[in-house]
């Protein structure tokens, strides 16, 4: 590291030493809740797509989820007369609630990339911005790919990060299996879509399935709600199967560098392509009912100069869960198939592995 460079290092880590009011950042130290929420809020203002979705700092590790969900109408009328008026919890608070779990986002630098950042006025924005980034999009990564948490994740293993946390579509199939459409034919394991598909194996057009899921899955009171929204993978808007042509084009919107808005529609709703989203997959919902909870205090950092391997060692953690708030106005649908005019199937891969857009 050039001396130019450690000076420029040393001072950062007095800034952020300053800021956390410790003595240094060598050792392992807890966030401050300000800088905390300012970090979170650096990493969600970071997405198009997470800007879109309920961002909420919890005390406790674990406990009943925010509630944004409602269980149905609360009007009504009452003859007091005969008997009292009744109040009506409108919130669905189910027992399941929430649990954040420890996810690491672990990193270095090499010195001579360090050099390279700090002929730059913005070093410590250029220096902090490489992780912080990063961690958007591995929470999208983990929110529509996550399975289970391991103990010790595989990132070759699970490119995708299965391995670290559960995500929006797992928690779909284990505790909503009643809102997740993964087959048409009982024991097929697929939804066939082609014009020349039996109405027992799938449906002639995506329109027609979103339809069916929506109506079939969702509650009264979510199948009208305008703000519902179909969330597919890049293979179901290629314009052979969907009017989507790129970017540029007067059908598409591109929002904040992740997310395309087609201003045509999937089952009569707005379709989203999110990064990330498994290809054959679509999930109908109201992004208001997806949330990421962070517990307040459980984001540690340490930051050590390492020598030995010529490289600045980032350690960082946060406690982190993804949660649905209603599972009454979510429905997943997967397993999708898209077959040619001939009956010809189409290959499609399993998930996206990059970021779409």
């Amino acid at each position: 590291m050039q001396p130019e460079t450690r000076q420029l290092f040393n001072t950062m880590r007095q800034d952020l030493a300053r800021l956390n009011g410790i003595g240094d950042i060598a050792e392992k130290f807890t966030v401050t809740p300000r800088v905390q929420q300012t970090t979170e809020k650096k990493i969600q203002e970071s997405s198009g797509f997470l800007k879109q979705i309920n961002f909420y700092g919890r005390t406790e590790q674990m406990g009943n989820k925010v509630g944004i969900g409602v269980n149905g109408p609360i009007a009504s009328t009452t003859d007091t007369t005969v008997k009292e008026r009744e109040t009506f919890n409108p919130l669905d608070l189910d027992e399941r609630g929430y649990v954040c779990t420890q996810t690491n986002f672990d990193t270095h630098i090499t010195y001579d990339l360090v050099d390279l950042w700090a002929g730059f006025p913005d070093f410590q924005v250029k220096f902090r911005q490489s992780t912080l980034i990063q961690q958007a999009l591995d929470r999208i990564l983990i929110g529509w790919n996550g399975t289970h948490r391991a103990k010790t994740s595989d990132r070759k293993a699970n490119p995708l990060l299965q391995d670290v946390n559960v995500g929006y579509l797992e928690k779909i199939r284990q505790f909503a299996p009643q809102n997740h459409m993964g087959e048409v034919l009982s024991g097929s394991n697929k939804i066939k879509i082609g014009k020349t598909i039996k109405g027992n194996e799938g449906f002639r057009n995506i329109d027609a399935a979103v339809f069916d899921a929506v109506h079939s899955c969702l509650k009264s009171w979510y199948q009208t709600d305008t703000r519902l929204v179909a969330i597919t993978g890049r293979d179901l808007m290629a314009d052979k199967y969907f009017p989507i042509v790129n970017n540029t084009d007067e059908n598409t919107e591109k929002l904040a560098g992740d997310i395309i808005m087609s201003q045509k529609r999937i089952g009569n709703l707005p379709a989203l392509q999110v990064p990330f989203f498994p290809a054959n997959a679509i999930l109908v919902c109201p992004l208001y009912l997806l949330s990421l909870y962070y517990q307040i205090g459980s984001r540690r950092r340490v930051i050590i100069d390492n020598p030995r391997r010529d490289r600045i060692e980032h350690f960082e953690s946060s406690n982190e869960a993804y949660v649905i708030e209603d599972y009454d106005g979510v429905v997943l649908i997967e397993n999708i198939e898209l077959y040619d005019d001939d009956g010809t199937p189409v290959h499609a891969p399993s998930a996206e592995v990059v970021a779409g857009g």
